[in-house]
């Protein structure tokens, strides 16, 4: 790979944060996230482990010690809102710079100067940083920043080693292809090369003031800072973004809420509650089983102050209201549209759906998941449910997980509930009746 300047020693290896851990340099981190995009349409707010793209690269980004400010620039109201629910400072571009043949730089020079401008003068080191790139860790972002600002690199860059074998397909040559960085002829073993390195496309670093001048995100010497080759996928089509959310659950370091992170816990029913399996008697009498833990902790989680309870389920089967009624806690159910339904629920009780945790199941769960900032699966959910989940429970439906959930946001002994009034009796806690909308 060439760079400019004197040639750099080596990547530092992934996860190297040898640096120090408060440097005078103020560091900015620019996320250009457009709202258009032809290969992916609504790509930036796609969610991959039940995160959308534009917040996982803040969450990046602000998990970095190194970085000073987080800005997301755009020309999108949704993924503007999205940024600053996760945390970044937005700068809204313009449509001169927001088009398919606007480039990355052009973003983060008009972030730059927004920048400026609020504080008086640049920063002194500018990171770029791509939301196509799902699985940056915080590391990484420290790791370019590192190379500028403690290493005296001018420019820095992620990259990924790799031992294989390039070939370029010439159509007009007589040998029709032909290796790049390889003879055909004498192909050495792996341990005998040394290795090449692939630009990942995650992030940048920059020297502000070199970074001007140059107009580019590669000037002066530039260093390039090794990551883990298993993190390195960039989204350019659905292909990709289904690869992205099929590795989440692999790649993703556990991501559970606590109670400061949710005001509403919404259920589904059927394989969340039971185990998805149905009893059916002469008569036709429908039977379900469900786990008495899950009662234990819905019962802890109806307690807390503050925090609202729901059962949302397509099903019109009296077992889903009877159970309810057990629980004292309120219920929709027979609803066609669940997304619809949440959505309404959430605006009549004042609550944020970012602030709100779903727990589903299976396909019809997947609109929901979209609306909420915590969609969550049990373990036995459907594959392109737990794809889509932000947390996923050890326990399958029917089994436990509610109870699972709520050890997540009360702790294990569900010790942080305020229990009900000594001598109360069920009526201290009235079924609301909630009408479905057909």
């Amino acid at each position: 790979m060439s760079t400019t300047g004197p040639a750099p020693t080596g990547p530092a290896a992934p996860g190297d944060t040898t640096a120090p851990p408060a440097p005078a340099a103020r560091v900015l981190a620019v996320i250009p996230a457009r709202g258009g995009s032809k290969g992916v349409p609504g790509k930036n707010l796609a969610p991959v482990g039940g995160v959308p793209l534009v917040a996982r690269a803040v969450r990046a980004c602000r998990g970095a010690r190194l970085v000073s400010d987080v800005v997301v620039s755009t020309d999108d109201p949704e993924i503007a809102a999205t940024a600053e629910a996760a945390g970044a400072r937005t700068v809204l571009r313009p449509a001169a710079i927001a088009g398919d043949a606007a480039t990355s730089e052009a973003a983060v020079l008009h972030a730059l100067d927004a920048d400026a401008e609020r504080h008086g003068s640049d920063a002194d080191v500018v990171l770029l940083v791509q939301c196509t790139s799902p699985f940056l860790t915080a590391e990484d972002v420290d790791g370019v920043t590192a190379a500028v600002t403690a290493d005296g690199a001018d420019s820095a860059l992620t990259v990924a080693g790799f031992h294989g074998f390039v070939w370029a397909d010439d159509e007009t040559a007589a040998a029709g292809s032909t290796g790049v960085n390889h003879d055909p002829a004498h192909r050495p073993r792996r341990q005998d090369r040394r290795p090449e390195w692939l630009e990942t496309g995650a992030a940048y670093a920059m020297r502000t003031a070199g970074f001007r001048a140059a107009g580019h995100r590669f000037f002066g010497r530039t260093a390039l800072v090794g990551t883990d080759p298993a993190r390195v996928l960039e989204i350019d089509d659905p292909h990709d973004l289904a690869r992205a959310r099929a590795l989440a659950p692999l790649l993703d370091l556990p991501d559970l809420p606590v109670l400061a992170d949710v005001d509403a816990v919404v259920l589904d029913f059927d394989g969340t509650q039971t185990d998805d399996r149905v009893l059916i008697a002469a008569d036709g009498t429908e039977y379900v089983s469900v786990h008495r833990g899950d009662g234990l902790g819905i019962a802890a989680l109806r307690d807390t102050p503050g925090l609202e309870l729901l059962i949302l389920s397509t099903e019109q089967n009296p077992v889903v209201r009877a159970r309810a009624h057990k629980l004292r806690i309120p219920v929709l159910h027979g609803i066609d549209r669940k997304d619809e339904a949440l959505a309404r629920w959430c605006a009549e009780h004042g609550i944020r759906p970012e602030r709100v945790l779903y727990v589903g199941n299976d396909v019809n769960d997947l609109p929901c998941f979209d609306l909420v900032g915590w969609p969550v699966a049990v373990a036995s959910a459907h594959d392109a449910v737990r794809a889509a989940a932000r947390a996923v429970t050890t326990t399958p439906g029917g089994a436990g997980a509610i109870r699972e959930i709520a050890g997540w946001l009360l702790g294990p002994t569900l010790a942080r509930a305020t229990t009900t009034t000594a001598g109360a009796t069920a009526d201290a806690h009235p079924i609301p009746t909630l009408t479905p909308a057909r």
